[in-house]
């Protein structure tokens, strides 16, 4: 008995010793960590994660969306979450749903993942290779295990954006882009600011398996969504534009790039803008901004500015006599001459309407030879090399010589006259030419109207005066009659019976890489453009159109290339309304029976506050707000909005449309433009949370 006790406290004697050795050694290890080699940092069991804000979207004049987010969804899983019945009795079927949606996997595979991850207590594991847009989620929801919830069925759900353009390519280079990094172009790069919204923040806790997991709702800061920017773009405008374009890019293969503004005459704002450059595989692309960005010696659309100079300083009149000779002029050791049959004796709106070097030159050095700054300070003083501060990030800058400067010479007052030794953008040609339309007044060209808010208007941007008068109404009138006889003279074929255009062609090269203008193999580049107004007698809308040729031994005259792409613009647009009080509204239109898109009482009310209806309708002081047309008048009703019920939108614009819908909890898909003519389910249906509602646009 006494050897049995005996063992046992030696046994016990020999525990307490080792327990003594472990508790000294863990002391030791701690002191060792705390004071004598502490690591840099300890182990992390909670951070905080950024959650990111909804970008806003870019829309056109119309409100019809030009960039936008659509939300996309990663799927998690809580695999410890389910019970072991619903586990064991669905697992099989989920493996296979999943591999039947992901197509990433076996569903075999499926099954041996998840059950692994959950023998490893996995509470956020990532499931497919890929984000699921809105239907396919709503097919997850239903997939065995899953539908049974977060805390039942284990299933965790994400939401993401991914920036979509609705029009493809249109207006593509300067709606712009951000890439990853934060770096981009256009709009997106421009109102950047506004566009992404504060981002919110959560914090996440480390589980086993080394995952991360949201703590809980009381440590989330939800986002700011960010605001919407409405532009300046006119889709059908844009559209026209655009294809005009393309079409006759298509009609030479040495073409490398091209640009087409229109601009509202009044207000500056910039209506359509595309620019097409030819990428390597010779497809044309908005690539490259040629409007804003492309600086160049703009050729014969600048002898307006010289004509004006003349015209406002009192050296001539229209029908002073010039005597352009042969065609040849030498000056200082250089000849300048005329392309087609010598004019001979000929007036300064000859000279202007054959676009005569020879003549201008002559009128130039004649004039300012002995003066040269009075020109050059003319130039200045209507601002047409001034910086234009526009409201995306222009890489252009334009140049233009004076005579204190050392690089000035004897040859740049001539050069300059006919439109060399200046650059400037198109951008910068459109803005004068829009000046001289708008009676003398130079306008700031924007592509911004208003940041927006869930529809309400957080910010509008008004028109911007850069000068308010570039010459006397006198020169004015003849600037605009000798547009006009370019275009019903020389350019008699762009005539039109319906309507008057002016305007003026250019032809320039382009300097190259040696610093000439031809190579060594006797090839150039040329600049065709046309610049002009319409209808010139009440204009609407300026335009530019600007084609770059490839190194070529042919000629690319504005006239032959540039001009017939501003015709059928000025004539699609003419035709869209000929009667012009459309699609100008600036000043009201008189309409007894217009159609009305239903939207938010308070804009409505604005909106037609500012029509000459003869009876408008009665608009209630909140909520949304329908229309009908019922014979000579247009009656209002209040929108009935009821919980579970799908809102009736018919008559509405998709902007409007989106935002009432969404903040009902539905989602929203949509094709075709213009004003929403149908929608499924159908108005009335009973529908629950989340439910997807597909939205038809068409014009009426």
């Amino acid at each position: 008995m006494g050897n049995k006790v005996q063992n046992i406290v030696q046994r016990f004697r020999f525990a307490y010793g080792i327990i003594l050795i472990a508790g000294a050694a863990i002391i030791v290890r701690t002191v060792a960590i705390q004071f004598i080699n502490p690591p840099e940092s300890g182990p992390e069991f909670y951070r905080t994660e950024s959650i990111r804000a909804k970008r806003g979207s870019i829309l056109a004049t119309d409100g019809r969306p030009l960039a936008i987010s659509i939300p996309y969804y990663r799927i998690r899983m809580d695999c410890v979450a389910p019970p072991d019945t619903t586990f064991d009795k669905e697992i099989d079927g989920l493996a296979k749903s999943l591999s039947s949606l992901f197509k990433d996997k076996s569903a075999s595979s499926y099954k041996k993942d998840i059950m692994q991850s959950r023998r490893n207590n996995k509470r956020y594991k990532l499931i497919g290779n890929r984000t699921i847009d809105y239907s396919e989620l709503e097919r997850l929801r239903e997939f065995p295990v899953f539908r049974h919830g977060q805390n039942k069925g284990g299933l965790i759900v994400e939401q993401t954006d991914k920036r979509t353009n609705p029009y493809g390519r249109l207006a593509y280079r300067t709606i712009g882009y951000m890439n990853t990094v934060g770096e981009g172009v256009g709009i997106e790069e421009s109102y950047d600011y506004y566009l992404k919204g504060k981002n919110g923040s959560r914090e996440m806790q480390k589980v086993l398996g080394q995952e991360w997991i949201p703590v809980s709702l009381d440590n989330t800061t939800e986002p700011e969504d960010g605001l919407d920017v409405r532009t300046t773009i006119d889709i059908e405008i844009q559209e026209i534009a655009e294809n005009a374009l393309k079409e006759q890019l298509s009609k030479s293969d040495n073409f490398e790039g091209a640009t087409a503004v229109v601009m509202e005459v009044k207000t500056g704002a910039v209506r359509a803008i595309v620019n097409m450059k030819k990428l390597s595989n010779g497809k044309f692309d908005e690539s490259f901004n040629y409007a804003i960005g492309q600086p160049s010696e703009p050729g014969s659309t600048f002898k307006l500015a010289t004509l004006i100079s003349l015209l406002e300083d009192g050296y001539v009149e229209l029908d002073t006599p010039v005597d352009v000779g042969n065609g040849r002029f030498t000056y200082y050791n250089h000849t300048y001459s005329d392309v087609g049959r010598p004019l001979g004796k000929t007036d300064v709106l000859g000279a202007f309407e054959h676009s005569s070097n020879v003549g201008f030159v002559k009128m130039a050095t004649t004039f300012y030879g002995n003066n040269e700054r009075q020109f050059v300070d003319r130039i200045m003083n209507m601002k047409i090399t001034d910086k234009l501060d526009l409201d995306i990030k222009a890489s252009g800058t334009t140049r233009m010589l004076y005579p204190t400067d050392k690089a000035w010479n004897k040859l740049t007052l001539p050069s300059m006259a006919i439109g060399y030794a200046i650059d400037i953008t198109p951008m910068h040609t459109l803005t004068f030419y829009n000046a001289v339309a708008n009676n003398g007044r130079m306008m700031k060209p924007y592509f911004i109207e208003a940041l927006e808010k869930n529809g309400k208007t957080e910010e509008r941007f008004s028109p911007k005066e850069i000068n308010g008068s570039i010459c006397s109404q006198s020169t004015i009138r003849k600037a605009k009659k000798a547009l006009v006889t370019v275009v019903n003279g020389q350019g008699k074929k762009y005539g039109d019976s319906r309507y008057l255009i002016a305007g003026k062609t250019g032809t320039a090269r382009i300097l190259l890489e040696n610093g000439k203008y031809r190579d060594e193999k006797g090839y150039v580049r040329h600049q065709a453009s046309f610049a002009g107004f319409f209808p010139a007698d009440n204009p609407k809308y300026s335009a530019i159109v600007v084609l770059y040729s490839g190194k070529t031994r042919s000629n690319y005259y504005g006239g032959a290339w540039a001009t017939p792409v501003f015709k059928k613009i000025a004539d699609e647009i003419y035709a869209m309304n000929p009667d012009w009080e459309e699609p100008v509204k600036a000043g009201g239109i008189a309409v007894d029976n217009p159609e009305i898109c239903g939207g938010i009482a308070e804009q409505e009310k604005i909106a037609i506050g500012k029509t000459r209806m003869a009876d408008k309708p009665e608009i209630p002081q909140r909520g949304w707000v329908a229309f009908e047309q019922q014979q000579a008048e247009v009656i209002s009703k209040t929108l009935s909005i009821d919980s579970g019920t799908i809102p009736d939108v018919r008559g509405f614009g998709l902007k409007d449309a989106i935002y009432l819908l969404e903040n009902e909890g539905y989602e929203v898909t949509f094709k075709g433009f213009g004003v929403i003519t149908g929608q499924s389910p159908a108005p009335g249906s009973k529908a629950s949370k989340k439910q997807k509602i597909e939205l038809i646009l068409s014009e009426k």
